[in-house]
C-alpha cells in the first residue's frame, strides 16, 4: 500500500512538473514573440534643442535613412525640446520616460559636461540612461561672420586678452557646457583665465550663427559639420578647427588649433540614447539596427551630405566609451575652473 501510494505521489509531481515546465516554456515562448515585435508603434527621437543644430540634424538624418532603407519600419517622428543644453530636456525624460523603448534620444558631449559641471549643472548623466550606438564624429571650430576685422584666431586672442570684456564668444549650449569649452578653449590654451571671457548661450547651434551673423557676437564656438552650408555662401570664415589633422572637403583650407601652435583638440561625438528601463531583446534589436545602419550608402551620403564622419560603437562599446570620456571632461573642466 506504501508503494502503490509513493507511486502515485510520483506520478503526480511528474505530472507537476511537465505543466510546469510547459507553462514556463509558454511564457517564454510569449516573451520571445513579444520581443520580436518590438518595435510595433511609431517611435520618437527627441533633438534636446532647437531646430539647426547638430542634435537637430542628426536626430532629422537618422529618422529619415532608417525609413526609408526599411531599417524601421515603424514611423519616427523628431521632436525638439530644448533649454539648458540638454538639462531640462534629460529631467523630464528620467523622470517621465524611464520605461518608454519608443522614445530615444540623440547627445554628444553635453550628457557629460553637463553632469559634471559646477554652473547650471544636471543631476542626470548617462548612467541614467541606456546608450545605444555611438553613430557619428564631429569637431569643434571657432568662426566669425564674413566681414569680420578677424581673419586669425591669434588676432581675437590678442583683443580677449586686451580687454576680454570687449570681445563676446557665442554658442548653442548653456555656459560650461561643449561649444563655451569650444569657445574658451584656445584662449585658455595661451593663458588667459576663461572665468573673464564673455559668453552668450543660445538654444542649439542655429541661434548662435543667427547671433553672430546679426553681429551679436564677435566669434562663435560650435560644431564644424553645422558650418558648412554658411562658409559655401561666403558667410562666414572659420578660424580653426579643433580636430587633429585638417579635415577635408569645403574645410580642407581651415587650420587645426595645433598647427596653430595651440595644443588643444575636441571631437564631437554623437549617438543615440534610449531610457534606462531598456530590456536586453529591445538593446539587441538597435545593435543590429543602427549596425546594418553605419553600413547602409545611404547612411555615408547622408554623412557626406552633413560633413560628418562615420563613427559606430554598439551599446556596450559605447558606454565603455561614454565612461573613458568622463575622464577626460572632468580633467578638462577642473583644469578651467569649472567643476562641480
Amino acid at each position: 500500500m506504501v508503494l502503490k501510494t509513493n507511486h502515485w505521489k510520483t506520478i503526480v509531481a511528474a505530472a507537476f512538473v511537465v505543466v510546469s515546465l510547459t507553462a514556463c516554456g509558454t511564457a517564454s515562448n510569449g516573451g520571445g514573440s513579444d520581443a520580436a515585435k518590438y518595435p510595433e508603434k511609431p517611435l520618437v527621437i527627441t533633438a534636446p534643442s532647437g531646430a539647426g543644430g547638430g542634435w537637430d540634424k542628426t536626430a532629422r538624418s537618422l529618422s529619415k535613412v532608417l525609413g526609408e532603407t526599411k531599417l524601421v519600419d515603424q514611423t519616427m517622428t523628431v521632436e525638439n525640446k530644448p533649454g539648458g543644453g540638454g538639462t531640462v530636456f534629460l529631467a523630464e525624460y528620467v523622470a517621465k520616460d524611464n520605461d518608454d523603448p519608443y522614445k530615444l534620444f540623440v547627445s554628444s558631449p553635453p550628457i557629460l559636461i553637463n553632469n559634471l559641471k559646477k554652473e547650471g549643472n544636471s543631476p542626470y548623466g548617462y548612467k541614467d540612461v541606456t546608450p545605444l550606438a555611438q553613430i557619428t564624429k564631429d569637431y569643434g571650430a571657432i568662426a566669425v561672420a564674413a566681414d569680420s576685422k578677424y581673419n586669425d584666431i591669434q588676432a581675437l586672442i590678442d583683443d580677449i586678452k586686451a580687454d576680454a570684456s570687449k570681445v563676446t564668444l557665442a554658442g548653442g549650449s548653456a555656459p560650461g557646457s561643449m561649444d563655451h569649452l569650444i569657445s574658451v578653449l584656445p584662449a585658455f590654451k595661451l593663458g588667459v583665465d576663461p572665468k573673464t571671457i564673455k559668453y552668450l548661450s543660445y538654444d542649439g547651434g542655429g541661434e548662435a550663427i543667427a547671433a553672430l551673423l546679426g553681429n551679436n557676437a564677435d566669434a562663435i564656438g560650435t560644431d564644424i559639420s553645422s558650418l558648412g552650408s554658411y562658409l559655401k555662401a561666403g558667410k562666414i570664415k572659420i578660424l580653426a578647427v579643433t580636430s587633429n589633422e585638417r579635415l577635408g572637403g569645403d574645410f580642407k583650407d581651415v587650420p587645426t588649433l595645433k598647427e596653430l601652435g595651440i595644443d588643444a583638440d575636441f571631437t564631437i561625438w554623437r549617438g543615440v540614447l534610449g531610457p534606462k528601463g531598456m530590456t536586453a531583446d529591445q538593446i539587441a534589436f538597435w545593435d543590429k539596427t543602427l549596425k546594418a545602419l553605419s553600413e547602409n550608402e545611404a547612411w555615408n551620403t547622408e554623412l557626406k551630405a552633413n560633413d560628418w564622419a562615420s563613427e559606430y560603437k554598439n551599446s556596450t562599446d559605447f558606454a565603455a566609451f561614454l565612461a573613458e570620456q568622463e575622464v577626460v571632461i572632468q580633467e578638462l573642466l577642473t583644469a578651467l575652473g569649472m567643476q562641480k
